[in-house]
């Protein structure tokens, strides 16, 4: 019996099953739980374009550098990874242009593909509400809402991580060897867009041996296909994956990960904790107080599957940081783990039976995080950016075309030689600089103070001096704060010091000839 009543239950249907009913059979409060949810998705995709106006962040401004020379050199600067998202993101401009918006357009149409998809997916494995919840579940993780604006390859990257998982499901039920290539070159074209988001690749295997171990003749044929359509699709990634590991060093800038920071992934925000907490005690409650028991619904293959695809790359991620000097736990890196997540909190709540209080857990939750998102103090924000920075500079060094020593805001810039004043501001360094444009000269420094900063500083330092001449000096105001000490010492016997302020993370200081 549903909570509907006997007459609504469709014959030869488990009610933690996938019920198929066509719309058209639908009753009344199906279709007001149907409208419920979906306005309850709609609240969840909002909270996406809080930040949509913002200024790019530094690793945005990369993505742009990386197609701001043209098609032909895109290969070129594709650096380590990403050899795919470039060439979509140029394609994008050449339609819409390069604004700070037109530049996210790409990543939210990514986002919302990866949002059906996972529907999708977990139709295979739900109830119609319950796949309903993991969509939402999945809109309103923080992670999902830093990515889906990001000029980054994030949301692609999950695009596919989702399209492999409902491939992988689909092919429970199907022995079809085309299927089994789309599976093969889904996976791959997960690294296509981020390496990093790879860790979720061995959770979708072993979920492949276990759902497609039934008939061995078929599995193994199946499996054959699936990695000979992996390793042709992984070839061109290859180059990229050998230089991350022969550079891993150069690209630490976060400290080890905490347990902390990983039960923040497993539990994204604080109405997921409220819900968690209640939901448990609830739960317990209402299996004392009955006699049928939710054993029926307690579907331990759909349980492990989600597990899977939640624990495996985020315990990979978190393991990897903790014990080497590769600290990959960023923030936007768990994204593999994501999907998962949400299924796996999608299953939790519809291990209730009752419908009417799976949608009051799911617009709960739906309202909450997206009141909290709006009133958040920096909600409008996407990480710091250097265009506030730049944009002083440039309305101040401008007047006397003042030079600016600027300090890279990439860890990678403490292990490679500068670039010349000429081609700082085409360095991928300096990143910034090929859209938050400058026009007076620019001493490019490291991100840190060491043997290089202080031998240019050095330089400067005595040119200006004999020039008698105004500079600024800019830099992260954490990283970088050694070398803007560093000059407001060296530089005190010859200029004065103004600090100009602290631009969304950017320190800029003013160094003024003394009268003599």
């Amino acid at each position: 019996m549903t909570a509907l009543g006997p007459a609504l239950e469709p014959q030869g249907i488990e009610p933690f099953g996938n019920d198929r009913r066509p719309p058209r059979f639908w009753t009344i409060p199906d279709r007001a739980l149907s409208a419920i949810y979906t306005l309850a998705l709609v609240v969840s995709i909002s909270t996406w374009f809080i930040a949509f106006r913002a200024p790019l962040r530094l690793d945005e401004t990369g993505s742009y550098w990386q197609i701001s020379a043209g098609f032909s050199e895109i290969w070129a600067r594709r650096y380590l990874l990403f050899p795919a998202y470039p060439y979509i993101l140029w394609f994008s401009t050449k339609i819409i242009g390069t604004s700070e918006i037109a530049l996210r357009v790409p990543s939210i149409i990514a986002m919302f593909g990866a949002v059906y998809l996972l529907y999708l997916g977990a139709r295979e494995l739900f109830e119609r509400d319950i796949a309903f919840i993991a969509a939402i579940v999945f809109c309103l993780d923080p992670i999902v809402l830093f990515t889906s604006i990001d000029v980054r390859p994030y949301a692609f990257g999950v695009l596919a991580t989702n399209a492999a998982i409902l491939v992988l499901l689909r092919l429970r039920r199907r022995s079809s060897v085309w299927l089994a290539a789309l599976f093969g070159i889904s996976s791959a074209l997960i690294v296509w867009f981020h390496i990093l988001l790879g860790v979720v690749l061995p959770a979708l295997m072993l979920s492949f041996i276990v759902l497609t171990f039934r008939d061995r003749k078929i599995f193994w044929k199946q499996l054959g296909v699936v990695l000979a359509a992996f390793a042709v699709t992984f070839l061109p990634v290859i180059p990229g994956l050998i230089d991350m590991f022969r550079t891993s060093k150069t690209h630490t800038y976060e400290p080890a990960p905490t347990v902390a920071e990983l039960l923040q992934t497993l539990i994204p925000g604080r109405p997921f904790a409220i819900v968690c907490c209640i939901g448990f005690v609830a739960f317990l409650v209402y299996a004392a107080r009955t006699k049928r028991a939710s054993s029926s619904r307690f579907e331990i293959g759909h349980l492990m599957l989600c597990v899977s695809l939640a624990l495996i790359p985020a315990l990979i991620q978190f393991g990897v940081s903790r014990g080497t000097s590769a600290h990959t736990f960023t923030y936007y890196h768990r994204l593999s783990a994501v999907p998962g997540i949400a299924l796996c909190w999608a299953f939790g709540i519809g291990c209730f039976r009752s419908r009417n209080l799976r949608l009051l857990i799911c617009v709960a939750l739906a309202v909450s995080t997206a009141f909290l998102c709006l009133t958040a103090p920096f909600s409008r924000l996407h990480q710091y950016s250097l265009k506030y920075a730049i944009e002083l500079i440039e309305k101040n060094a401008s007047v006397d075309d003042a030079p600016v020593v600027m300090c890279s805001g990439f860890a990678e810039s403490n292990f490679v030689a500068m670039p010349s004043m000429e081609a700082v501001k085409n360095s991928r360094y300096f990143a910034p600089l090929s859209y938050y444009q400058l026009s007076v000269p620019v001493i490019p420094l490291p991100q840190i103070l060491n043997n290089p900063a202080i031998q240019i500083g050095s330089q400067f330092l005595q040119t200006a001096a004999r020039k008698h001449e105004r500079f600024l000096v800019t830099g992260d105001a954490v990283y970088s704060a050694g070398t803007l000490a560093w000059f407001t010492e060296n530089a005190a016997a010859t200029h004065i010091v103004h600090n100009l302020g602290v631009f969304d993370g950017m320190e800029v200081l003013e160094f003024v000839p003394r009268e003599h």
